[in-house]
């Protein structure tokens, strides 16, 4: 497919085509799943503006303009489509081949972010490279590197796949050296989302039963050990428990506490558009992990009830059309597909939980939302494989060749 005819099928009114037998219309990828990606990223362009506005009036953010985050997300977003426009183009057959090395390249820059001098650090974190007037966060494209690399080693290990040396013993291995790469950084809620979408895709790659529950529990086992030895990662589930405590409320859950105030306020349709009183300087950078409690307070219920219900509809038809691909014997496409469902629909669900309360705080981003380049151009590609997927899925069943 050409750049041209890329562009042509991305308008909405292009014709229907017919499938095989003629009597369906069959268009060229999912166009519901597109427009749903679209919508969500252009509520997060409004909801990133109006949680990030008032900003520069904190002396921390005294440089920038009003419209800073608006603008750099815009332009985030205009990068992302550009990216994504590109990804369509790519074969899955490509993505394949590349898998090894795009996971190799994701290793590299996790150590790479690590150095002194070349990874910038904020609060306390050392998670970006800075990329002239952008800073990349190489977490996000590990997500998407060990998806497609769990993908294609469970292609390879079809074979093997009921022996727990040979075939899950070595994916083990390698999330776990992503795993210490991203506790080094720290990044504990990214290496937890990649550990699901590699145990998710081992899962339905057909790994036993008996050897995936040993390999969550052995994951559970880790995360309350990593818990239990870190002081501040326990004043966080401590906080969690009772934001409201004198000791809490000013400390570890002061975040979580004023997430809830701006979500009570809500109530059921929000104060409207721009309303929003817990973005003037209560809850701290409102725009990243805390956007839904400024979309509760806004929206109310109802917003809320309709976010949580665009990424369910997203993740099931994700997951649709990664089973529809392993029906066609397209084993590497359908598991990435999955992969895809299983990272945008776990991670929107943590996002969602520590905002209103139901989870531990975790510096996890709303997806295709809040305010992040890097993570917003992943998700936007990771979706457009899943388009290409679909696509690929669409001429196959055409009788064609994907």
């Amino acid at each position: 497919m050409t750049f041209a005819a890329t562009l042509k099928s991305w308008l909405p009114g292009q014709r229907a085509r017919l499938d095989a037998t003629g009597s369906a219309p069959l268009r060229g990828f999912d166009q519901a799943l597109l427009w749903v990606m679209v919508a969500l990223l252009a509520w997060g362009l409004v909801m990133v503006y109006s949680a990030s506005i008032a900003l520069p009036d904190n002396p921390k953010f005294g440089r920038y303009a009003h419209n800073h985050f608006l603008m750099r997300h815009a332009l985030f977003l205009g990068l992302a489509f550009l990216a994504g426009l590109l990804a369509f183009q790519v074969p899955m057959s490509v993505w394949e081949r590349w898998a090894p090395w795009l996971f190799v390249l994701a290793l590299l820059l996790l150590i790479v972010v690590l150095i002194p001098g070349i990874g910038k650090g904020v609060n306390g974190a050392r998670r970006w490279i800075v990329l002239g007037p952008m800073s990349f966060q190489p977490s996000e494209l590990a997500k998407f590197a060990v998806l497609l690399y769990a993908a294609d080693y469970m292609v390879r290990k079809m074979e093997v796949k009921e022996r727990f040396f040979r075939a899950v013993l070595p994916m083990a291995g390698a999330v776990a050296v992503v795993g210490l790469l991203l506790l080094a950084e720290p990044d504990m809620g990214a290496f937890m989302v990649i550990a699901v979408i590699a145990m998710g895709i081992l899962f339905l790659g057909g790994v036993n039963a008996r050897m995936f529950f040993l390999i969550a529990a052995v994951m559970l086992v880790a995360f309350v050990l990593m818990i239990a030895l870190s002081e501040w990662r326990r004043e966080r589930i401590f906080a969690y428990l009772d934001p409201w405590s004198e000791k809490h409320a000013l400390g570890k859950g002061y975040q979580l506490s004023h997430s809830l105030i701006a979500i009570g306020r809500g109530e059921i349709f929000g104060v409207g558009l721009g309303g929003s009183v817990e973005k003037l300087h209560w809850l701290p950078e409102a725009h990243t992990d805390f956007l839904l409690a400024v979309i509760g307070e806004e929206f109310g219920l109802v917003g809320v009830l309709t976010l949580i219900g665009c990424f369910f509809w997203m993740t099931r038809r994700i997951m649709h059309i990664g089973r529809q691909a392993i029906a066609l014997d397209r084993v590497f496409a359908g598991l990435v597909a999955q992969g895809v469902g299983i990272w945008i629909g776990f991670q929107a669900f943590i996002n969602m939980g520590v905002n209103l309360g139901a989870l531990p705080t975790k510096g996890l981003t709303l997806p295709l939302m809040s305010y992040g380049g890097s993570a917003v151009l992943m998700n936007v590609i990771a979706i457009v494989v899943v388009l290409r997927i679909d696509h690929e899925n669409r001429v196959l069943m055409r009788g064609g060749r994907a």
